[in-house]
């Protein structure tokens, strides 16, 4: 949705035809829908193949967004689980998703995920949508680890499977004030030494998660629940 304008609003192209004929919606339905800046309920007034208009209803309230902004550097791992993580995070308020090479990625996966990204763009989309968010996280190329390295954020964690201090336990003891944190998640087969100290030599902090052993998206989402929800106003 582009814009809101005098009250009516139009959606066109694919997600108009997702909404008509895939949803058969209707004249008279009501939906959330968004600009960028606001969410409003709407009603359809008018639903062709391609294009949808709706007339605003009321501007609906949103949820606040979190204090932390925060870019999940996630090692690639099978793309259906992938995708799982894409959603999820979506969900729980990640701002930047950047897909990561490691040592113990199968190989392959960062010249095929070139292809999958829209379609990982679009299920952020949807997430947000679907969680009330104004704004889709952006997910970006394939990277190889030295350069998710390099990633600006006023604290850093990569996730270590056994005898890291716990993720809560290093966190800033102020957590009131807007941020930026960056969580690096490795692959099924975890980080190599070399990986370790190059993250250590680039400032990153070894954080874990408990005793057990996880599966990489869900480490990736239990270590952003523990993030997000630590700062609050």
């Amino acid at each position: 949705m582009d814009a809101v304008r005098d009250g009516r609003a139009e959606l066109r192209g694919d997600a108009a035809r997702h909404l008509t004929r895939v949803l058969r919606a209707k004249a008279g339905q009501l939906y959330e829908i968004s600009d960028g800046g606001t969410v409003y309920l709407a009603e359809i007034v008018e639903a062709h193949p391609d294009c949808a208009v709706f007339r605003v209803v009321e501007p609906l309230a949103m949820p606040p967004e979190p204090l932390l902004r925060v870019t999940l550097c996630a090692a690639l791992i099978k793309f259906d689980r992938f995708e799982w993580i894409v959603e999820k995070a979506t969900e729980l308020g990640v701002e930047r998703i950047v897909p990561v090479e490691t040592a113990l990625s199968e190989k392959g996966l960062r010249e095929a995920s070139a292809k999958r990204a829209p379609r990982w763009e679009r299920i952020a989309r949807e997430s947000s949508e679907q969680s009330r968010r104004l704004r889709a996280p952006q997910v970006q190329p394939a990277v190889r680890l030295e350069e998710a390295l390099a990633t600006a954020a006023q604290y850093r964690y990569f996730l270590e499977e056994a005898g890291a201090p716990s993720l809560h336990g290093i966190l800033p003891e102020d957590r009131t004030r807007p941020g930026e944190a960056a969580l690096l998640i490795g692959p099924e087969g975890g980080w190599t030494d070399g990986e370790r100290r190059a993250a250590a030599n680039a400032g990153w902090l070894a954080a874990g998660l408990g005793p057990r052993i996880l599966r990489a998206e869900t480490a990736a989402l239990a270590a952003l629940a523990v993030l997000l929800t630590a700062w609050t106003a």
